[in-house]
């Protein structure tokens, strides 16, 4: 299957589908899949603008509006991770994923699907150790720090992916998972950005949270972006069994490295969007895990065992995911069930309020055919009444001071 990648996408999306349409043409031949590793800004209108976090002088409608309304249709099956510059307000109505245009598709806060047989996975947002370990506290209209926290990686999405057993063939993120920066050609790196330098020396730069990912899901291929570089980069894992390609892009902007064009061997079946049975297993399994403490919520195996049964291993086991595949009716396809559910930015449109949430119909849609509660957002979190561990797990500051 034929992929094209792109790193940060910043609201560029005519720009970037019509670079799908030249490498088409370039290479004569047909694009299958896009996948965007962050920085989408699916910004419906302005009330969406106003919940993302940038310097007022930043904010910008772009293109998205326009496929939102059904004035232009992406070309191609779209899929994206959300970053650190996003319509917060947007994405949080669509925690597990969801379709934000027709043929567009957010993975989720965390998620996994697969298209023609390639399996993938992703983590939206970017590291930051204050808030790794708290719950989702946020939601719209947003405090000034609760935009920005809005967008922190939690714990919650990083135990579930460590739940994942089988083979990953591709995995998105936005920031680098740590210590990747030496994995690849770090002189080229630092002459082309030479602020880095303390932190990669230091080992500060990227993902705690990543790199424990990479090493549990060691997946073929990992694709992320953030630092507005091309930097590619092989990890071999233990015993040399497997490595994983590390490739991180450009952002949207002329001249600059910000695509590149893949083959990743398929099934042979149609490009269609499926839900992944494991995934949605662990979701279900850790449902009472969820948590919108604005504290410290403990996730430790012995915590997490406390609350869940003695549980704290929730890889599937083969009745589970059967019971996901009853659910979903036999068929794993994601419905194609997008649905205007606020109003379009219109040209002239003046600057406006933070929206209020509004739960999605898709989101809703999900939950009722795989069981999982409809009030999640609402819940403390089957450990919030448990004692605080000590606090020796994954901490730092946030990538080169981004928050």
């Amino acid at each position: 299957m034929r992929i094209a990648l792109v790193g940060c996408g910043h609201g560029e999306l005519d720009s970037i589908y019509a670079s799908v349409a030249q490498i088409e043409a370039v290479h004569q031949t047909t694009v299958d899949l896009l996948l965007i590793c962050g920085d989408f800004q699916a910004v419906r209108n302005q009330s969406d603008l106003a919940t993302m976090a940038c310097p007022a002088k930043y904010r910008s409608m772009q293109d998205f509006h326009r496929y939102y309304s059904g004035e232009k249709r992406a070309p191609v099956l779209t899929i994206f991770i959300g970053g650190n510059h996003e319509a917060s307000s947007h994405l949080w109505e669509l925690y597990y994923g969801g379709w934000v245009a027709p043929n567009i598709y957010f993975l989720g806060y965390a998620g996994v699907v697969s298209v023609g047989g390639v399996r993938i996975g992703g983590l939206s947002g970017i590291y930051n150790g204050r808030h790794y370990h708290t719950g989702h506290c946020e939601a719209p209209p947003y405090s000034d720090s609760d935009m920005r926290s809005a967008y922190h990686v939690r714990e919650i999405e990083v135990l579930r992916l460590l739940q994942l057993r089988l083979p990953m063939d591709v995995f998105l993120s936005h920031d680098w998972p740590a210590h990747i920066a030496t994995m690849g050609d770090t002189n080229a790196l630092l002459r082309k950005k030479s602020f880095l330098r303390d932190e990669v020396r230091d080992g500060s730069l990227g993902s705690p949270a990543g790199e424990q990912l990479l090493k549990h899901l060691k997946p073929d291929y990992w694709f992320a972006a953030h630092l507005h570089v091309k930097f590619a980069a092989v990890v071999q894992h233990a015993a040399g069994a497997s490595a994983t390609r590390f490739l991180s892009l450009d952002k949207c902007l002329p001249q600059r490295d910000f695509m590149q064009l893949i083959t990743v061997d398929g099934d042979g079946s149609p490009p269609v969007l499926r839900y992944d049975a494991e995934w949605i297993a662990v979701l279900r399994s850790t449902a009472h895990l969820f948590s919108n403490r604005r504290g410290r919520v403990p996730l430790d195996p012995q915590a997490v065992g406390r609350a869940s049964g003695g549980r704290a291993d929730f890889g599937p086991s083969e009745e589970e995911l059967s019971s996901v595949l009853e659910a979903a009716g036999g068929d794993l396809a994601v419905p194609l069930d997008f649905a205007v559910t606020a109003p379009p930015y219109q040209h002239g449109d003046p600057p406006a309020a933070q929206p209020h949430f509004a739960e999605s119909p898709q989101t809703a849609a999900f939950a009722r055919t795989f069981g999982l509660p409809a009030e999640f957002r609402s819940q403390a979190g089957g450990t919030s009444g448990l004692a605080v561990r000590d606090g020796r797990g994954l901490h730092g500051r946030g990538l080169h001071g981004v928050e």
